[in-house]
């Protein structure tokens, strides 16, 4: 190791921070693009796109994740969006991706829209498992919240993703005041009915009109209380370790609930993820303010050592968390649906 390179790590050529965090989780977004218009995320109009030039190709994302995973001690692979189902050649850069030495585990953070006719091929290039969303399972609400009428689409891709061995299927809820915030325990009945993990997640302040509040939140505490009042829950005996959600055995066991509470239980002291945006943009938290430019490394014809290091840079600059909490908190300017979940 240089001594540049040991001024931004602890020697290992891992991607570490001054916290004594590890990333071993990349987020990689393949596109900012999405078919779905979710009130917590973008306008109903939609947003202005990045033009196509400044998106990643696939080879330059085979490359990043590539140095991750072999330079910089990368183990798990998520691949989002916007909607990563639209990208193109999303099976080829799974099958690219998991063919890489040490393989990753790689995971599809989805709405599921195309999920039911993509989900063989996915299984096929050797995509381990998914993580969906779903608000609601009213079709009308959905359609209110989504600003599109897809709601069996979605369950037809859920579906889908289990009979393809996409296991364990994650469904992801986000809960609003005024809006769902009555439907936790049935979307509970309904994760429990199919064999699929539900995870409760707090709305976080990444919506593109920065619209978000508090006080329309829907906590974890709430979400607690609501599935209370049908199942008894109890704490989960096995360590959370990195994992966002914090589980609760259902009746006893063996299914579990999972409640990732962002903003009121926020878990930045253990978190393992590095992200990769759309265009090229690594970000050493969710909520960053600050982003590093890989994109213009790649076509500036860097080393593979170069883009490592200035990724090992990033990531030992991590701050110890969001504070969203403290009054000072700025959101950051990108939407989530631009910077990858």
């Amino acid at each position: 190791m240089n001594t540049t390179s040991t001024r931004h790590s602890d020697g290992s050529g891992r991607l570490v921070d001054r916290y004594g965090r590890t990333a071993v989780d990349l987020r990689v977004s393949l596109t900012d693009r999405c078919n779905l218009r979710c009130t917590y995320c973008m306008p109903a109009e939609g947003l202005a796109w990045l033009p196509r030039q400044e998106i990643l190709t696939d080879d330059e994302i085979v490359r990043l994740v590539g140095l991750a995973v072999t330079r910089l001690g990368v183990t798990q692979v998520r691949f989002t969006g916007g909607e990563p189902l639209l990208r193109p050649a999303l099976a080829d850069i799974v099958a690219r991706t998991t063919a890489l030495e040490p393989r990753p585990r790689v995971s599809l953070t989805t709405n599921a829209i195309g999920l039911k006719r993509m989900a063989p091929a996915l299984r096929e290039a050797g995509l381990d498992r998914v993580n969906i969303s779903l608000d609601t399972l009213d079709p009308a609400r959905f359609k209110t919240l989504a600003h599109r009428d897809r709601l069996n689409d979605t369950v037809e891709g859920i579906a889908a993703a289990k009979a393809a061995g996409l296991v364990p299927v994650k469904v992801n809820s986000v809960l609003m005041r005024g809006v769902n915030e009555d439907e936790a325990v049935p979307l509970l009945r309904f994760a429990l009915e199919h064999g699929y993990e539900l995870r409760f997640i707090e709305q976080m302040p990444l919506d593109a009109q920065h619209g978000w509040s508090r006080e329309n939140m829907v906590t974890a505490e709430e979400i607690l209380t609501q599935l209370r009042t049908t199942f008894n829950l109890t704490p989960d005996p096995v360590p959370r370790g990195a994992a966002p959600a914090e589980t609760w055995l259902i009746d006893g066991g063996p299914a579990k609930v999972g409640v990732i509470g962002s903003v009121t239980r926020p878990f930045c002291g253990d978190c393992d993820r590095t992200r990769l945006t759309a265009d090229g943009q690594v970000r050493a938290c969710l909520f960053s303010t600050t982003e590093t430019d890989l994109r213009a490394m790649l076509r500036g014809d860097a080393s593979d050592e170069d883009i490592a290091e200035a990724w090992r840079k990033t990531m030992w600059a991590k701050l110890p968390g969001h504070a969203i909490d403290d009054e000072t908190f700025l959101q950051p300017p990108r939407p989530m649906s631009a910077i990858g979940g």
